[in-house]
């Protein structure tokens, strides 16, 4: 089975752009538009396959870290600029893990510097990587002007500012290349109503084999975004993947369907990243219209992961994770016939992790202490009971632990 990673690049980032609307107040489809510059750009340079999309993939992913960012511990006191270092640091990090055949060193990292050396790092014109130029205008344009909405009487002005900042805020490839492609042609293709369809083809197409580890390293990404959506979800994500892995170890699974299970378990969350974060950590009740909105993010997920090919199974694993067997789950009311063996086990490790770890509304729980509540609810129909017995096996030894995440050698 094949499964199309450029599709999976597409559709995390189209999550990361809801948090950086949230967290930063970033125009709608931002990273689409930059990434689709950035792609137009690369082709201009006659940059191979291979190169385009490396630079487009960072582009889109430029600002993956500003979850954790926000959520990290900064030093009290330090000046904003050296703070803000750290979303280019964890950025380039996490990009870093992705398989990419070509050189992505510095490409998020230095997304905001300078070409007359005034950035971030301050590194001059000759010293900014390539694909870190592209994307440092495209991102700085966009950001400005806000591209989607920029009329073509008012483009020969942004060209002229951007003619200007050659040498300066911009590198002299990294101008000369984005007036050869910023024209009419391209204002009408980032329009919000437009920019799905062009985003569809920036990438050239990419398949890997389901058991590819490429596709746990893309996966263990998105999980960190998800993740670092509230200080009280910073390993759910993550924890649910590695029990998953680990159960699909117990129970024998082959290569390609213990990682589709991951996939299924590090993303089933994705569609939460849309979920204000006010709602995610109150400590008290939720009232009606909180409990609806926190119901939403499965059918969020649902529609983030059904159109990427190969992902036909892992999209109903990761939305049935709220399902019970005697059908009283959400979102689609699915009962015992209706959820396949995975689809339990998925439900059952997510009430296990949801249960265990610290909540606004409650402590974390030992092994035995979330076995409680687990057994309660496969005694009252609603989850497996024979995955329940399994949990109660092979967790045993994690209580308060962390179970470790696969290691590439599968």
């Amino acid at each position: 089975m094949k499964i199309r990673m450029d599709e999976l690049i597409k559709t995390v980032a189209a999550a990361l752009d809801i948090v950086e609307n949230e967290l930063l107040g970033a125009s709608t489809n931002h990273g689409k538009r930059i990434a689709v510059l950035c792609s137009l750009m690369c082709k201009k340079l006659g940059m191979n396959d291979e190169e385009v999309k490396a630079v487009t993939t960072c582009a889109l992913f430029h600002d993956n870290a500003l979850t954790e960012y926000i959520l990290s511990e900064r030093p009290e006191g330090g000046e904003q600029e050296e703070n803000f270092k750290l979303h280019c640091e964890y950025g380039q990090r996490n990009i870093d893990t992705l398989p990419f055949k070509t050189d992505v060193t510095g490409f998020v990292l230095y997304h905001h510097e300078e070409a007359d050396g005034s950035g971030l790092f301050g590194l001059k014109e000759d010293e900014i990587p390539l694909g870190a130029a592209i994307i440092a205008a495209a991102d700085a344009i966009d950001a400005d002007y806000h591209l989607q909405r920029v009329t073509p009487e008012e483009l020969p002005a942004i060209r002229e500012y951007i003619s200007s900042q050659s040498g300066k805020r911009f590198t002299k490839t990294a101008v000369d290349t984005v007036l050869a492609v910023l024209n009419e042609e391209a204002l009408t293709a980032l329009k919000d109503e437009n920019i799905c369809e062009t985003a569809a083809h920036m990438l050239p197409p990419w398949e890997v084999p389901a058991e590819d580890y490429a596709l746990i390293r893309l996966a263990d990404l998105a999980a960190a975004i998800i993740d670092y959506k509230s200080n009280f979800t910073k390993k759910h994500s993550v924890q649910i993947a590695n029990k998953v892995w680990l159960m699909g170890g117990h129970y024998g699974f082959d290569p390609s369907l213990r990682t589709r299970a991951y996939l299924a378990a590090a993303l089933h969350d994705l569609g939460k990243l849309a979920t204000p974060t006010d709602i995610l950590e109150k400590p008290g009740k939720l009232d009606n219209e909180e409990f609806r909105i926190i119901k939403d993010h499965v059918r969020n997920t649902y529609e983030l992961l059904k159109g990427i090919t190969g992902f036909e199974d892992i999209c109903e694993w990761a939305s049935n994770h709220h399902e019970k067997l005697d059908g009283t789950g959400y979102s689609f009311g699915k009962n015992a016939d209706e959820l396949d063996f995975i689809s339990r086990l998925m439900a059952c490790t997510d009430i296990y992790q949801a249960v265990s770890e610290e909540r606004p509304y409650h402590a974390g729980r030992s092994h035995e202490d979330t076995m409680v509540i687990l057994w309660d609810m496969a005694n009252k129909g609603q989850i497996d009971e024979k995955i329940v017995k399994d949990f109660d096996i092979v967790m045993a030894e994690y209580s308060f632990k962390d179970v470790p995440p696969p290691v590439e050698s599968m």
